[in-house]
């Protein structure tokens, strides 16, 4: 079943973009994140709205199943997955 994804508030857009710019669509942990981010405050609230608005993938670690993977969906693929 296609993911289809929501448009996302400012403050979110902004964080997706530093992410984005860094990632792309490599694999990264909450670590790395919070390092590009510069701040472990709100990490969690941004990540479960990425996930919810369908703009960001979370898989368990296979080497460690109580740590996440994220993946972010690429802004041309979210935007063509968008419904009106």
């Amino acid at each position: 079943m296609p993911i289809n994804t929501k448009p996302l508030p400012k403050w979110i857009q902004s964080r997706y973009a530093l992410l984005w710019n860094t990632f792309g669509e490599r694999e990264f942990t909450f670590k790395q994140a919070e390092t590009v981010l510069k701040s472990g405050s709100g990490i969690n609230v941004f990540f479960s709205d990425l996930r919810k608005a369908g703009w960001i993938s979370v898989t368990l670690d296979e080497r460690d199943t109580r740590m996440r993977v994220y993946r972010l969906r690429s802004p041309q693929e979210c935007f063509a997955r968008m419904k009106p």
